[in-house]
């Protein structure tokens, strides 16, 4: 009896879609139908645009932006080989599939970021150099002059080190900073002998401040310090380099505007216009200085991208001018692409190499001049 009653409870109404095996089919309203039909044409027609020719090209940056963070996410440093070697085979690959309108797109994208990975990993190889890791006192140090810089209290120069005497310095360092007395910087290019006390790059004041070792360290300067004693000149054991010479020749075309400005402008205002042409701001007052970064003007007075729109234009307008005196050439040849690349070639010329630091705005002029001078786009 009680099997039966248990039966009787589990006793359902029978179901007409059992005998033949399947249930009924979900019967969605016909404008819901629509609606995901259009929408699904709408996103397919969205995409086939998204993938339209140079479509995807501005991902190209993202997709290198991501292999620069995948390179900062690893615990270990890679091998710069290894990473040339997958850049190399991920280029192959993206030539490989450049037939294939699916394969090409998805190829160059994993192309890209193995470009970013590749490049950190490389650039990290090529600045990698020794850093001061105690104070040393008394270090007996030679090198060239490679840059100087005139301040309110005391002068600074960056010198490449030929040689070092000292029993307590472990690091073989490739350049340092170091503050000498005012007005007794020697001149850029120069071989020099003195000796100085050398500190390592200083941290970062308080977190988040800002970074100066981090700064010294892209700059490859492995120390910093003062000048004990004078300075002396001596006869270089080679010659100077030709960047040597360069940095030299350069620096004497901004002193000589620099000494020109300042004697037309004296105090402040010739400073400030001084700062404008040249890029130095050593001479500019404490409290106008103080002044200006109080009001948020002191990206004014910074090398930007205002600056090098200044002498690409200048540079253009000489050259294209230059050229309209010579009508029979210029009306056989693309003389605008021309001299436009000459522009965007003197801006990495003369400033690239005197500020190393600035190079976004640098690029963001000189890309564009030469995708006009090889008619790209």
């Amino acid at each position: 009896m009680v099997e039966q009653s248990r039966s009787r409870g589990r006793a359902e109404a029978w179901r007409p879609w059992i005998a033949a095996g399947r249930r009924p089919a979900l019967a969605w309203p016909q404008s819901l139908r629509d609606f995901a039909r259009r929408a699904a044409q709408r996103v397919r027609e969205w995409a086939t645009a998204e993938v339209a020719p140079g479509r995807l090209v501005p991902w190209l940056a993202i997709a290198f932006g991501c292999g620069t963070i995948i390179y900062f996410a690893v615990e270990q440093e890679p091998a710069p080989w290894a990473a040339a070697l997958l850049l190399a085979a991920t280029v192959a690959a993206a030539i490989l599939c450049r037939h294939r309108s699916f394969a090409l797109p998805a190829t160059v994208g994993i192309a890209a970021v193995a470009a970013g990975f590749a490049t950190a990993s490389i650039k990290r190889e090529i600045i990698a150099h020794p850093v001061l890791a105690a104070p040393v006192w008394n270090v007996e140090l030679a090198g060239f002059v490679e840059m100087r810089e005139e301040r309110e209290r005391s002068d600074r120069i960056v010198v490449r080190l030929e040689r070092i005497d000292s029993a307590r310095l472990n690091e073989r360092l490739e350049r340092v900073r170091v503050s000498v007395r005012k007005g007794t910087a020697p001149a850029v290019g120069s071989f020099v002998e003195f000796k100085a006390r050398l500190s390592p790059p200083l941290e970062p004041l308080r977190p988040g401040g800002y970074d100066f070792a981090r700064d010294m360290y892209f700059q490859r300067i492995g120390a910093s310090g003062f000048v004990l004693g004078r300075i002396r000149t001596a006869e270089a054991p080679r010659a100077p380099g030709l960047r040597l010479r360069y940095a030299a020749v350069m620096d004497g075309m901004r002193e000589a505007i620099d000494k020109r400005i300042r004697a037309v402008l004296p105090g402040d205002k010739g400073a400030i216009a001084s700062a404008l042409i040249t890029g130095k701001r050593d001479a500019i007052s404490t409290p106008v200085n103080e002044a200006i970064y109080v009001s948020g003007l002191a990206h004014v007075l910074s090398i930007s991208g205002y600056h090098m729109a200044v002498v690409a234009g200048v540079m253009f307008f000489a050259f294209r001018s230059l050229f309209a005196l010579m009508p029979a050439f210029s009306s056989r040849h693309p003389i605008k692409n021309w001299v436009t690349g000459v522009s965007a070639r003197a801006v990495l010329c003369q400033i690239g190499p005197i500020y190393r630091h600035f190079c976004e705005p640098e690029f963001r002029l000189v890309l564009p001049c030469f995708g006009l001078c090889y008619r790209v786009g």
